[in-house]
């Protein structure tokens, strides 16, 4: 009995001696390494994707517009040109209305700070409490010194926004007059069964991306009206430009309801103190509205996302990428949720829907019909048909709701 428990023991201490051993297969190793690859190539050319995504928005913001002029008997190329000029002309007349006026009035405010300043420190030197803050404002003096290295990054960072801002408008142009042969190229590197599919994904993009500038275009227009409400009612010089700067600052996550507050505050200033209360109350009220109600039933209605998504892509994109980040975080997120449901993933424990068959049975029958359609014929002959036949049967599902 002994014997047979020590060649027992024997055998577990070898078994607990064993090393296990992990060998990637070489394709793996490859895989790992093309993820890798592809990841920092992503990193580093970050802002040629944010330039492509810019001119993907401005087409098809514009082209609407273009469609219908087209409806209307009017060549592409005149209505693009058409469209482009419009568009030209409304933001120099815009900016010959506004930038004086708000340059204007931006140099009152800084004329006439040492006395509200001082008219400030007055009032809160009455109230122990807030005496430190008094006299510290009392003794603030200003430098006016600039720092070299701040203003040249600075001034660096404004012509790469702009260059950024041109090569994307340049870039859209581009797109919109080479339509057709840009559609056909991708069309061409995308299998020919898939093609009904990517044409109702790009379609689904398209309506994204519009239902984002629209509720873009109602929160913009819903401030700018309130301030110049606002503003005309609390007697304060320059209410057009003020909300016409509103609307255009809104356009800015996060930051976009504090610069029209900051500016209406501020205007507000040298008509008193209770001109001063009454704007910035109003300005909260406004900011809470827009917070809380507007935009999560403004973007959540367009873009069919929930209130709760709303908020969460709003702040996750601001965290990951600033600005650019929370611009982008709503179109982004309905962009997944939509091609989550077109590419008709499913989740672990997910049952397939009566409604999955019934496409999945259109899906079918629309590829036969494309490729019984496009035999032989041009890639971006084919690109069009395709289209055609996800807006027919885009009419027909509408008809049926």
């Amino acid at each position: 009995m002994g014997s047979i428990s020590d060649k027992s023991l024997a055998d577990g201490a070898k078994r607990s001696a064993r090393i296990l051993r992990f060998e990637l297969a070489p394709i793996t190793m490859l895989q790992i390494i093309l993820v890798i690859a592809g990841l920092w190539l992503l990193f580093k050319l970050l802002p040629v994707f944010l330039v492509l995504i810019a001119a993907f928005f401005i087409t098809e913001t514009l082209n609407p517009l273009v469609q219908w002029l087209e409806k209307k008997g009017a060549s592409r190329g005149f209505s693009i040109g058409l469209v482009f000029v419009s568009l030209l002309v409304l933001t120099v007349t815009l900016a010959i209305f506004t930038v004086p006026a708000l340059l204007a009035q931006a140099s009152s405010i800084l004329e006439q700070e040492p006395l509200l300043r001082e008219q400030l420190a007055d009032k809160l030197s009455g109230f122990p409490f807030s005496h430190d803050l008094a006299n510290w404002l009392k003794g603030f003096k200003y430098t006016g010194t600039v720092n070299v290295t701040s203003a040249t990054a600075f001034s660096l960072q404004a012509i790469g926004f702009i260059t950024y801002g041109l090569g994307a408008i340049s870039l859209a142009l581009y797109l919109m007059i080479d339509r057709d042969r840009m559609r056909g190229g991708l069309y061409s590197v995308v299998p020919r069964s898939h093609h009904i599919r990517l044409s109702r994904v790009m379609m689904n993009l398209e309506t994204i991306v519009g239902a984002y500038i629209r509720g873009q275009v109602i929160t913009s227009l819903s401030i700018g009206a309130f301030v110049l409400v606002l503003l005309l009612c609390s007697g304060i010089e320059n209410a057009l430009a003020l909300a016409v700067f509103s609307s255009v600052a809104d356009i800015l996550p996060y930051i976009g309801i504090f610069l029209p507050m900051a500016a209406a505050v501020l205007s507000a200033a040298p008509h008193g103190p209770v001109v001063t209360l009454v704007v910035l109350a109003g300005m909260l009220i406004y900011m809470e509205f827009e917070s809380r109600y507007l935009v999560p039933r403004v973007y959540g209605r367009a873009l069919r996302l929930p209130s709760t998504v709303v908020l969460i892509s709003l702040l996750a994109g601001g965290i990951l990428m600033g600005i650019t980040g929370a611009l982008l975080a709503l179109p982004f997120a309905a962009a997944v949720m939509m091609l989550l449901e077109e590419l008709r993933v499913q989740l672990p424990g997910e049952q397939e829907r009566v409604g999955d068959v019934v496409l999945r049975q259109k899906d079918d029958q629309g590829e036969k019909e494309y490729e019984r359609r496009t035999e032989g014929v041009s890639s971006e002959r084919s690109a069009a048909i395709a289209v055609e036949i996800s807006g027919d049967r885009v009419k027909e599902e509408s008809k049926v709701k």
